[in-house]
């Protein structure tokens, strides 16, 4: 095999490794701001249930408050009965307890409600607490894992990329022209393999003159469909 084709048939797989990891370095931070989003969702949400959670604490301790303020109105309400001096008198402050017992009553009844509800916040909130817990230390794993891929890819761009441009330093530089100009024109691929006169770049068959003269031949050659450069590949002996 030609040297200069060895050469181009090596910066083709760095070529493409470096794309591969071009594309990576892309998609990872990509990923990470998802995650991120998505772990500030999941966090303001428990807070929310947090808040939700001292509210109804706040508004429960609210009521026991007026609760006990009511008792104590009653209390000395009842007291004064022990002062009045006409039955018009008594007949109001009898009123006046019925009312605060009624609103004592309510008060209870409101303290219950909310005790139960507080309760129910209180199960789904350690149950949310808990499988945020485990979320987040998922999210911190995978996070750190990103972050580390994405140094790697960082460290093999930099080894890659020393390679090709020494590799290229090697290479003619009218062949080097050709191959970047057929790169540019098909998806990053100038260089291909050919096994059973079909092309590994188009997919389509050459001529079986070509594909003869391809197995012979020192010279570089040009797919006849994609104008690719092409070389001869035998994928028995790799699949052996």
């Amino acid at each position: 095999m030609d040297k200069q084709l060895s050469y181009l048939i090596e910066l083709q797989k760095l070529d493409l490794n470096i794309d591969k990891i071009n594309v990576k370095k892309k998609e990872l931070p990509e990923k990470i701001v998802e995650m991120d989003e998505e772990f500030r969702t999941c966090s303001t949400s428990l807070d929310e249930s947090k808040n939700k959670f001292e509210e109804l604490n706040k508004r429960h301790s609210e009521k026991e408050d007026k609760l006990r303020r009511g008792i104590d109105t009653l209390k000395k309400t009842k007291e004064r009965l022990l002062e009045v001096k006409t039955n018009k008198e008594y007949q109001a402050i009898l009123k006046e307890i019925e009312t605060i017992e009624n609103k004592n009553s309510e008060n209870e009844d409101e303290i219950i409600s909310a005790l139960e509800e507080l309760d129910h916040v209180r199960i789904e909130l350690k149950t949310k607490e808990k499988d945020f817990d485990v979320y987040r230390s998922q999210y911190e794993k995978e996070k750190k894992k990103i972050e580390g891929e994405i140094r790697q890819l960082d460290i093999d761009l930099s080894e890659y990329m020393q390679i090709s441009n020494e590799l290229t330093r090697k290479i003619r530089k009218e062949l080097l022209k050709k191959y970047e100009t057929i790169k540019g024109k098909r998806n990053g691929r100038a260089v291909v393999f050919v096994w059973k006169e079909v092309c590994g770049g188009c997919h389509m068959n050459i001529p079986p003159q070509l594909y003869i003269e391809l197995q012979r031949s020192t010279d570089l050659l040009y797919c006849p469909n994609c104008n690719r450069i092409i070389y001869w590949f035998n994928q028995d002996k790799t699949d052996g």
